[in-house]
């Protein structure tokens, strides 16, 4: 029986500009224009008669059917690719390239990740240190670690854990004496380390919050206080004597099993939205990405 398959070209052209979520892109992958991916686009939607890829609000998405085509167009490109590394040579190696909040990356992220590596030899992690919001097409990223649902409305979000806060400091402060267990209000402006998050973070708690969370009604003077933008150096701060931090227990978990921070008081008001994996409806037929995802809920259920 004859087989009746799509122009392949137009197939080449419709995987790369699904994948990268972009013509533009796709045209330098493939090393023609953008109005030659364009054609080709048409020509497979032609074939179907069917529309596989929309414009919206200046995105390339995808139709129903066209995530359809494009998984089973992926699958064959991966497989092609494989065949081509085995008998041609080359890396077999599969890749992931995984973007993150810069202090999720330095203090929670790169001690489990090993984890993950080690169950997956083949694998090799591109990781990124980045604040959001992050281009995935024209940075190529397979799954992004951010912070809130509501950062990429159009991708696939998935929860994975929810942080608290609390006061931590050096032992060496409660044992002097400067940090008291019962006495919240005798910390001193001067020993407050304050987080300034950026804009569109404003939901973080501040001093102020966490004192109201306590039951303590207290004007905090910002001034008399150390303030960095980055809360895993406000941590680092606090483990070395610096003074008392509002610590995210996901940050500071392993200083406090370690010793090296303390937490002197009850009062741990969990952060208003949650961790998430996100990545682009494609990568839902990538079965590392969903393996990588999962692997994330499992880890953020311990915090």
């Amino acid at each position: 029986m004859t087989r009746r398959l799509p122009p392949l070209n137009a197939v080449r052209a419709f995987e790369a500009s699904a994948r990268l979520r972009s013509l533009a892109l796709a045209a330098a992958e493939l090393c023609v224009t953008p109005g030659a991916v364009s054609q080709q686009v048409r020509k497979l939607e032609d074939f179907y008669g069917r529309q596989l890829l929309v414009r919206r609000n200046g995105q390339l998405l995808l139709t129903d059917l066209g995530q359809s085509v494009y998984g089973t167009c992926s699958e064959l490109m991966d497989q092609l690719a494989a065949m081509t590394r085995r008998i041609v040579g080359g890396s077999d190696y599969q890749s992931l390239v995984v973007s993150v909040l810069p202090s999720v990356g330095i203090r929670w992220l790169n001690r489990r990740l090993p984890e993950f590596i080690g169950a997956h030899p083949d694998l090799r992690v591109d990781l990124r240190l980045e604040e959001d919001p992050v281009d995935f097409f024209r940075t190529r990223i397979d799954v992004r670690i951010s912070y809130g649902e509501h950062i990429y409305p159009e991708f696939v979000t998935t929860p994975f854990a929810r942080d608290r806060v609390t006061v931590m400091c050096a032992p060496g402060l409660v044992e002097s004496g400067r940090v008291r267990p019962a006495d919240a209000l005798a910390l001193a402006d001067e020993d407050l380390i304050h987080i300034l998050w950026r804009t569109g973070f404003s939901a973080y708690p501040t001093w102020e919050s966490w004192f109201a969370e306590a039951g303590f009604g207290r004007t905090v003077r910002t001034e008399l206080g150390h303030k960095t933008d980055i809360s895993s150096l406000a941590i680092d701060l606090a483990s070395a004597g610096a003074g008392v931090v509002l610590g995210q227990y996901m940050l500071a978990g392993d200083a406090l099993e370690a010793g090296a921070l303390v937490a002197p008081f009850e009062t741990a008001p969990a952060l208003p939205y949650l961790y998430c994996a996100v990545h682009t409806p494609a990568e839902l037929h990538n079965p590392m990405v969903r393996r990588f995802v999962d692997w994330l809920v499992g880890v953020g259920t311990g915090i």
